[in-house]
């Protein structure tokens, strides 16, 4: 076992498909199963259980990737440190952000973080929530644009600015009159959803299950632009952050405010040492109050 197999480990562990790790990594999916295979043949362990789909890992897997994360965080750590002596040292900040988060966001922050810090390399990784919190924990990264509050203990949270979910219809959808679409009428309609591994979906099932309804779901997409290029061509609804909708043609949708109840959405930055990264937050946030301000 070595840092590398480590390393390759980690991708597929956190992505849970070879395909994506191969990626995320650069290298061929056959390479890349080559070294699990050699990495489970040293432990004499299995580390997945190889599904259609997935991998899922066992419970050595859980137990392994716990004890590799620091060990290559320690690694680039020392690395980054050696870079140093050769005065060419390289600064990263790593941030996980949610795809329905303000759609302007990433572009807009990565433009001033330049201006304002012109030799911090900025890392943007568009992960689900859950991902987010999971890496913020893990080390990998160092701050997250998420929904508040955090839902991991351990971590903090503050706000940037607030969103609420909507209904977006058709412009010929049945609804297409209504002003306001209350939450029981909403729970009634086919509905083309976000996966359940997205923290809208399950925002969205929570307020159904307030009423004691499930969400009833014709189709799921795994991107929010996908879902609003396709919405206009079927006679479904769904439900996305109201701000979202800069991203969406006017004349091809139509958005309508959740009622009874309202259902507030709060964004804001997640991290996880409060003390270390306080002069981060703090620039982060001032770097983007004039993008978040309605």
């Amino acid at each position: 076992m070595d840092f590398r197999q480590l390393r390759y480990f980690v991708a597929v562990y956190e992505e849970g498909h070879v395909g994506r790790a191969a990626e995320r990594l650069a290298i061929s999916q056959p390479a890349l199963s080559q070294q699990i295979r050699q990495l489970e043949h040293g432990l004499d362990l299995a580390l997945f259980e190889r599904g259609n789909k997935r991998l899922l890992p066992t419970l050595a897997a859980h137990t392994l990737y716990n004890h590799a994360q620091p060990l290559l965080d320690g690694l680039q750590q020392a690395q980054q440190a050696m870079q140093a002596f050769k005065g060419r040292a390289l600064r990263t900040l790593a941030i996980g952000v949610l795809q329905t988060v303000h759609p302007s966001l990433v572009p807009q922050l990565i433009e001033r973080m330049h201006r304002a810090q012109p030799h911090l390399v900025v890392q943007i990784y568009e992960l689900s929530g859950l991902e987010i919190e999971r890496r913020l924990l893990g080390g990998t990264l160092d701050i997250g644009i998420g929904y508040l509050p955090p839902r991991q203990p351990g971590l903090h949270g503050v706000a940037l600015y607030e969103d609420e979910l909507q209904l977006v219809v058709p412009r010929n959808h049945p609804l297409q009159a209504f002003k306001k679409v209350s939450m029981a009428q909403a729970a009634q309609l086919p509905m083309l959803l976000l996966g359940e591994e997205f923290q809208i979906r399950q925002v969205w099932q929570a307020q159904l299950a307030n009423l004691g309804r499930r969400p009833q779901v014709q189709a799921e997409l795994n991107t929010m632009a996908a879902i609003l290029d396709t919405l206009p061509h079927t006679q479904l609804a769904t439900v996305l952050p109201g701000r979202a909708q800069v991203m969406s043609a006017a004349a091809d949708l139509l958005w309508k405010p959740l009622t009874e109840p309202r259902v507030p959405l709060k964004v804001g930055l997640v991290y996880r040492d409060a003390q270390r990264q306080q002069a981060t937050v703090e620039l982060l946030r001032q770097l983007l109050e004039e993008v978040i301000s309605p």
